[in-house]
C-alpha cells in the first residue's frame, strides 16, 4: 500500500510543472493572440468567436475611440483666461456734455482671470478688465478699469464618466452672473471720474474645446454701471448700460 502511495505522489509532483507550464501558455497564447486581433480587426471583419477573443476584449474599447464627439478628458480643477471685446455701440449707453449725446465707438476691453471648476456645471472666476471707449463727434474719450467677480452655470456637463473613463465635451454654452467694482475716469475737464460698479454683470456663450487643456470662448457680456456719471459735466449716480462682445481662450490645469 504505502509503494502505491508513494508512486501516486511521485506522479503528482512530476506532473504539476506540466499543468502550470500548460496552464501559463494557455494565458499567454490568448493574450498574445488578442493583441494579434486588435491589428486584425481594423483590415478584417473576424468573428467574435475567434481564437484570442479574450485578450481582444481587454485591449479593445468597444467603438468608443472612433467616436468624434468625445475625447479623452482628465479633469481639471483651475483654469485661467485671457481676451478681450468689442464694445456695442447700439448696447451702450451714450455719454452726455450737457444736451449733447455721444456714441461710442471703437472701444474694446481686455480681460485676464483666474477661474475654479466646482463641479461638471458650476465653475467661479475672478477677473480683471480695462476698457477703452472713444465717442463719436468728439476726441475725448474714456477709460475704466474693474475687478469682478462670477459664478459660471455650464448648460451640458463638461465631461462624462463612462466607466473607467472620463469624457469631455467639445462643445458647451454657459450663462454667468456676478458683480464688479472699479474707477472711471473721462478724458478732459468735467469728466465723470470716481468709483463704478457693475451689479449686475451678466453673460452668456459658448465655449469650443481645442484639446484637452484649451479652449475659446465667445460670450455676450451685459454690465449696469451705477455709482458714477457717464460723460462730462454729468451728476454722480444713476444707471449707465454697457454691452461687450467678448473672446478669449481659457486654458484648464
Amino acid at each position: 500500500m504505502k509503494k502505491i502511495s508513494y508512486l501516486g505522489i511521485l506522479s503528482v509532483l512530476l506532473s504539476w510543472p506540466a499543468f502550470a507550464g500548460y496552464n501559463d501558455e494557455l494565458f499567454r497564447a490568448e493574450v498574445t493572440e488578442g493583441l494579434d486581433l486588435v491589428g486584425a480587426r481594423a483590415n478584417a471583419d473576424l468573428p467574435d468567436d475567434a481564437p484570442g477573443a479574450l485578450g481582444a476584449d481587454v485591449y479593445l474599447t468597444d467603438g468608443s475611440a472612433d467616436n468624434e464627439d468625445i475625447q479623452l478628458f482628465i479633469p481639471t480643477k483651475m483654469y485661467m483666461r485671457a481676451g478681450g471685446g468689442y464694445t456695442l455701440p447700439f448696447a451702450t449707453d451714450v455719454a452726455r456734455m450737457g444736451d449733447v449725446e455721444y456714441e461710442s465707438k471703437n472701444s474694446w476691453t481686455t480681460q485676464i482671470g483666474v477661474g475654479w471648476n466646482l463641479s461638471s456645471y458650476i465653475r467661479t472666476e475672478l477677473d480683471f478688465q480695462e476698457s477703452t471707449l472713444d465717442f463719436d463727434g468728439t476726441d475725448l474719450g474714456a477709460s475704466y478699469q474693474t475687478i469682478g467677480g462670477m459664478l459660471y452655470f455650464d448648460l451640458a456637463r463638461r465631461y462624462v464618466f463612462m466607466g473607467d473613463i472620463t469624457y469631455r465635451r467639445r462643445f458647451v454654452p454657459f450663462m454667468g452672473v456676478g458683480v464688479a467694482a472699479g474707477l472711471y475716469s473721462f478724458d478732459g475737464d468735467g469728466g465723470a471720474d470716481g468709483f463704478v460698479m457693475a451689479a449686475p454683470r451678466a453673460t452668456i456663450g459658448f465655449n469650443v474645446m481645442l484639446n484637452d487643456l484649451i479652449g475659446i470662448d465667445i460670450m455676450y457680456q451685459y454690465q449696469m454701471m451705477l455709482g458714477n456719471g457717464f460723460g462730462w459735466n454729468v451728476r454722480a449716480g444713476g444707471v449707465d448700460n454697457i454691452s461687450n462682445v467678448m473672446a478669449s481662450f481659457r486654458v484648464n490645469f
